[in-house]
């Protein structure tokens, strides 16, 4: 069986010297990390340690099932215990290019023998007999996942507290949010539990956790890695991972590229090209930004520049309230449908029971205005040509992620009126669709952190297929502002 956000409206490195990914980091100690101990290494340098038989891949998922069982209590970030199948899958032994690297699926992804629930509770006890293509992808690289982390309800929103399974908790502060829809993956990973986790995006939902838990999250072109099967006619959702190092979420990018696009090859540092950088200090839909994160925005650019590139500001020219209104009538007939299918598996009638609120709001909208989503079919598929234009004369264009910092728990959950919900995310998510809807290559770089500790996530967009060169710009700030030794209170 098949979910997803809609069927023919579907939305939603080099092995070199490793990077010690320890608390030990913040200190400024320098020691050899080992994966099975309590110090963390990135997935590339864990594979290099299993090929080499310095460490196996039952101790090292050992050690990682002991990090999730210690941290997941006070983050609540697992939708499904898979450690028994993981231990048998180490123990088996496993070949691939990242064989024996413990990690996680998201619970709107299927792998053989693993709930999927979707975020909802329609689809308890739902086990797939096939893995999606992602999975495949993952599964023929040798790792070896210890369960699902939490999602919102099939992706619909930008927190991750679903009736389902409750609250995920963000690990710098348990009473914010993890953002989503990848927020649990977000909070595994900055909780250093595995190195890199699955995640997904189709309006954000890589890069919004990515910012709201201090992690890296790229945001793969359209059409580039494998996903889901295809879905006409704006496929704006993409598969990738959340990621602490730069290099692993280049090695996990090329576990899982399509034949679309040629290898983008193993990049493992910086290119010596300057770029022209057009940074927006304004949202298109008129969104205020928070003053800490339009202040870390600006040091943002201010970094760029110091490193050499070409920095100028850039404002939107275009109507961002049509694009966020059409935008979001697509977002609502993938609802509808999910409804649909929540009820036929189910056989229950739709309702309040059955799905969340704001999923029966979204799924309304689409009924009520059913007329009009040809029109906005034909605006979306426009959309990625007037993206392209701003590229004319610029080479990637800065923001911030997000336009204010993470909610607190409950601000955005399932008890807030639906057309409150909404809104507030309708806003919040106010510059991240544009790259899913265009099919643009775009990142979130944990590069700020507000006065009260949270992250604050800078975004960098190119055109579709900018994918390496961004890759090269996340090296060049990663050795700038190193972000790696930045470790949340809640952590393994």
């Amino acid at each position: 069986m098949k979910i997803s956000r809609r069927n023919t409206l579907r939305s939603a490195g080099a092995l070199a010297a490793f990077l010690p990914l320890a608390s030990a980091c913040a200190t400024g100690q320098s020691r050899t990390a080992d994966p099975t101990s309590g110090d963390f290494v990135d997935g590339v340098r864990t594979a290099e340690m299993i090929a080499n038989g310095d460490v196996s891949a039952t101790e090292v998922v050992n050690a990682a099932i002991d990090r999730t069982e210690q941290v997941n209590p006070q983050l609540n970030a697992l939708a499904f215990k898979a450690f028994d199948q993981a231990r048998e899958r180490a123990a088996a032994g496993v070949d691939g290019r990242l064989a024996g690297v413990p990690t996680f699926i998201k619970d709107l992804n299927n792998w053989n023998g693993m709930e999927t629930k979707y975020g909802s509770r329609a689809f308890v006890g739902y086990m797939p007999e096939k893995d999606d293509p992602i999975s495949a992808a993952w599964r023929k690289a040798g790792l070896i996942p210890l369960g699902k982390t939490t999602s919102p309800e099939i992706g619909l929103t930008a927190t991750t507290e679903p009736l389902v399974t409750g609250a995920s908790r963000n690990p710098w502060n348990i009473d914010y949010s993890t953002g989503g829809s990848s927020g649990g993956a977000g909070a595994m990973v900055a909780a250093r539990v595995v190195p890199f986790a699955h995640a997904s995006d189709g309006g954000g939902s890589i890069r919004i956790p990515a910012s709201c838990n201090g992690v890296f999250g790229l945001k793969p072109s359209r059409g580039r890695l494998y996903h889901q099967p295809s879905a006409p006619p704006v496929e704006i959702s993409v598969s990738h991972a959340e990621t602490i190092s730069v290099r692993d979420s280049v090695a996990v990018f090329r576990i899982n590229q399509t034949t679309d696009y040629a290898d983008i090859g193993a990049i493992s540092g910086p290119s010596t090209k300057r770029l022209k950088v057009g940074v927006a200090l304004s949202t298109p839909t008129g969104v205020p930004i928070d003053p800490e994160v339009l202040a870390a925005t600006e040091a943002t650019a201010e970094l760029c520049r110091e490193l050499g590139h070409e920095v100028f500001e850039y404002k939107f020219d275009f109507s961002g309230a049509e694009f966020i209104d059409k935008f979001t009538l697509y977002w609502a007939a993938g609802a509808a449908e999910f409804v649909q299918q929540a009820s036929a598996f189910a056989g229950k009638t739709p309702g309040p029971d059955l799905v969340e609120g704001l999923t029966l709001y979204l799924a309304g909208r689409a009924q009520q205005r059913e007329a009009e989503v040809p029109e906005a079919i034909a605006y979306l598929k426009g959309f990625e040509a007037l993206y392209d234009s701003w590229f004319e004369n610029m080479d990637v264009l800065l923001s911030p992620t997000l336009p204010r910092l993470p909610f607190a728990i409950g601000e955005i959950g399932p008890d807030v009126p639906p057309d409150e919900h909404f809104a507030k995310v309708s806003d919040y998510a106010a510059l991240t669709p544009l790259m899913n809807v265009s099919g643009a290559a775009s990142m979130s770089v944990p590069l700020a952190w507000s006065q009260s500790g949270l992250p604050i996530g800078m975004m960098f967009s190119g055109k579709r297929g900018d994918d390496g060169m961004l890759f090269e710009l996340a090296y060049e700030l990663e050795a700038a502002r190193p972000w790696a030794g930045k470790v949340p209170p809640v952590h393994a």
